[in-house]
């Protein structure tokens, strides 16, 4: 479902990480007294009063700089306001008023045109009404609101401000129809440039310094294909190489942004060949039941021989056997090289982690396949299937009934679950089994 989005706004520094996973109840921002950790946007959806938005923490807003990254920082803070229906203007009371503040506040009343609350944060040992807190009428917003985003002091009565300040209700009731595609795999592969080549402009930070994209950060792009949120996210490294608790973070972000997505594009340096990291990435999607697509990038860069391709998907196959459903694709994001193809497999891919197969249909599978292969038996006794039945989707999830979960052997659920790929298709979309006993309470 489509939801409002309020823009957290501020100067490096003032606590916008700290409110936010306070209100998202999760660790998803990097807390750091370094200022300008938080590089790009992040996202989450919260909620309030039974009112659902999603918060977006953004890298601090620096006024004016000649760093080239601070540079790049502000751009993504400007894209965030741009998308905003709400802006949280977040000051430091203990610093008071600072140039920054008054140049941030200029431009959001210039440019903004939209609500702007205004917060003053680390407000932890002043009553309700701080004198500190006059000086930031001198802004010309609305009532400043004292927090504390530490010791969670005055978070509900802003709250409240942000719940009056979202537009209504009812313009949010259609599911937008995005499909949420993340952008997975380690450094260096081309996620970035994956995700410029495919918007025709530089939405995601790209930079020659080491580890840029630190954060999970969205995009939406509509084409022919259909409506698509892109998650450009940091890549995974080895554990050995995570050695700044920043890093740790980024980490955690990622396996954040493959539990919100729909599909996930897991990118391989074709010049490097599957890596045991890239087992490890792909193996998160797969165990989130995630829809997959294993993206072969760079593949311009290697040198091409009668059999080059099927050779390599073959060897990618063998490296990543448990994921054997999800389809290979070769791809340059430098050059373009079957880009547009990936919208194909996306639409594709996410159709099956979505389908829904009747009780019906799916029962004469299993009895097909049951005439095929007869269950196995162990000491005399037979494994009897009796019924089927779908439980969910994405993944697609069905509930076996047997007359003795100890019989029905991983080989046998491997086989089921075969012939369900072979009837109903499921390429790119993990299938998960439920055991229960007939006549058993089973958790």
């Amino acid at each position: 479902m489509s939801k409002p989005i309020v823009a957290i706004i501020g100067k490096p520094n003032v606590g916008k990480s700290r409110f936010f996973n306070y209100v998202v109840g999760k660790r998803i921002s990097i807390v750091e007294d370094t200022p300008g950790v938080t590089r790009d946007r992040i996202y989450a959806d919260t909620s309030w009063r039974d009112r659902e938005f999603t918060l977006i923490d953004t890298a601090g807003f620096e006024s004016e700089s000649e760093d080239s990254l601070l540079n790049q920082m502000k751009a993504q803070a400007e894209i965030a306001i741009g998308v905003a229906d709400v802006i949280l203007f977040m000051t430091d009371i203990r610093q008071g008023v600072t140039s920054q503040d008054q140049d941030i506040a200029l431009m959001l009343k210039k440019t903004a045109k939209k609500p702007i609350i205004l917060a003053c944060n680390k407000s932890d040992n002043y009553g309700d009404a701080p004198a500190e807190l006059y000086e930031f009428y001198n802004l010309g917003l609305d009532e400043p609101h004292p927090i504390s985003a530490a010791n969670a002091i005055g978070i509900g009565d802003l709250l409240d401000a942000i719940y009056e300040k979202l537009p209504p209700k009812e313009e949010f009731e259609q599911d937008d129809g995005k499909i949420r595609v993340a952008l997975i795999g380690k450094p260096n592969v081309g996620k970035s440039s994956l995700l410029n080549k495919i918007l025709g402009e530089e939405r995601s930070i790209v930079s020659d310094i080491a580890g840029t994209t630190r954060d999970a950060i969205d995009s939406d792009f509509e084409n022919e294909f259909g409506s698509y949120t892109f998650i450009d996210t940091a890549g995974l490294r080895r554990k050995a190489k995570v050695n700044e608790s920043i890093e740790k973070f980024s980490v955690m972000r990622t396996l954040f942004a493959i539990e919100r997505s729909d599909v996930c594009v897991l990118l391989i340096d074709a010049t490097e060949g599957v890596t045991d990291q890239d087992a490890k990435v792909l193996g998160e999607a797969h165990e989130a039941g995630k829809g997959i697509i294993i993206a072969v990038n760079k593949w311009d860069a290697v040198e091409k021989g009668n059999n080059t391709m099927e050779e390599y998907r073959k060897d990618v196959i063998n490296k990543l056997s448990y994921a054997q459903y999800a389809p290979i694709i070769f791809i340059s994001a430098k050059s373009g090289q079957r880009v547009n193809k990936i919208f194909e497999l996306i639409n594709k891919v996410y159709a099956n982690n979505s389908l829904r197969i009747t009780t019906a249909v799916l029962n004469e599978v299993i009895n097909e396949a049951i005439a095929v292969v007869q269950p196995p038996t162990d000491k005399g006794k037979r494994l009897k299937i009796l019924y089927g039945t779908q439980a969910s989707t994405n993944p697609p999830t069905f509930v076996i009934f047997v007359n003795n979960k100890e019989l029905f052997h991983f080989s046998y659920q491997r086989y089921l679950i075969n012939c369900f790929r072979n009837n109903f298709g499921l390429e790119g979309t993990p299938v998960r089994l439920i055991i229960r006993e007939k006549g058993k309470d089973n958790d």
